[in-house]
């Protein structure tokens, strides 16, 4: 097969991914926990083609040149080496939400392109096979290979560093209400913001604790227990955040509606509502609750002010072939 199509979702990180110990094979320095986001999908084809002198990417309709074209050869760079092949690729790319606003969208994107250029070559790689893979292009995007609630181990090296699901998606309705509060691209990127987050005199702390808190998330999620979920949901959001804004050069992602939804989810949740935030690196806000709540929810949220539209995702699935 010389060309493939492929879709992944991106991923809201419930345990947070932040900082890397080899930044050209983005072996992280903590493991992480996620959910994919079923709805919200990358959708990537990826042909080869032996007349170009070099790769092409189409990415939302416009070719992309530049650092992001650069990142995206060297990742196919791999998979021309993995498939011993060596034609060009033509990859066309397409989100159905914002890029680089925290959503996620290189996660779903690299998850996408990996199995799509592997397909193409020929290749028929395994889930963690295509896990390692994927997070080469960018760390997170190994985390939207499996499906439904997801942890990447940190593993000691290339090998052990991958991610694999732990509950299926069908197992806990929890849906995540993203508040859209910009769609900007951000100006300093997560790529780069891992680099910078050895600076942080929090960094060490931050990790101290990870471990714990691992265990805590994942328990959570398998018993189903919202509020002990959302006890640690936030506490490991605001650990990140704060390593980010104390960083040098400190890191400031949020913007002020930001701060409206964190206020307005804390007072939802004293009035008995089951609710909770996270933010990965980008503005927008990211409202967890119960399935059954999602109407009510969806609701409250259009009515902070600086909440431009909501965006809503139950448990999402594996990357996938499309036929």
């Amino acid at each position: 097969m010389s060309v493939a199509v492929a879709v992944a979702f991106p991923n809201i990180a419930l345990i947070k991914y932040w900082g890397d110990r080899d930044a050209d094979l983005h072996l992280p320095v903590n493991g992480s926990i996620s959910m994919n986001l079923a709805g919200l999908t990358a959708r990537s084809q990826a042909s080869l083609e032996p007349h170009l002198a070099q790769d092409e990417l189409i990415l939302n309709g416009e070719r992309v040149e530049g650092d992001g074209l650069v990142r995206v050869i060297a990742f196919l760079d791999r998979v021309r080496a993995l498939a011993g092949v060596e034609e060009r690729f033509r990859v066309v790319s397409a989100n159905n939400f914002p890029t680089a606003a925290g959503i996620a969208s290189s996660a779903a994107a690299f998850a996408a392109l990996s199995l799509a250029a592997t397909t193409a070559c020929g290749l028929r790689l395994g889930e963690a096979e295509l896990s390692r893979l994927a997070r080469l292009g960018s760390g997170s995007a190994c985390r939207s290979v499996p499906g439904g609630f997801v942890e990447w181990h940190m593993g000691v090296d290339h090998a052990s560093s991958y991610a694999t699901s732990f509950a299926p998606p069908e197992h806990w309705d929890l849906r995540d209400h993203i508040a859209l509060v910009s769609e900007a691209g951000k100006a300093v990127s997560s790529r780069q913001g891992h680099l910078l987050a050895s600076s942080s005199p929090l960094q060490e702390g931050r990790l101290l604790g990870v471990t714990e808190r691992l265990g805590r998330c994942r328990s959570a999620i398998l018993a189903k227990d919202f509020a002990a979920l959302a006890e640690v949901v936030e506490q490991d959001s605001l650990l990140m955040h704060a390593v980010m804004m104390t960083s040098s050069p400190p890191l400031f992602y949020w913007a002020p509606a930001t701060l409206r939804v964190l206020s307005a989810v804390r007072q939802w949740r004293s009035e008995g509502a089951p609710v909770c935030a996270t933010i990965d690196a980008g503005p927008n806000v990211h409202v967890l609750a119960p399935g059954e709540w999602a109407e009510w929810v969806v609701e409250q949220l259009q009515g902070v002010p600086g909440v431009k539209q909501v965006l809503s995702a139950a448990p999402g699935g594996p990357a996938h072939l499309e036929m």
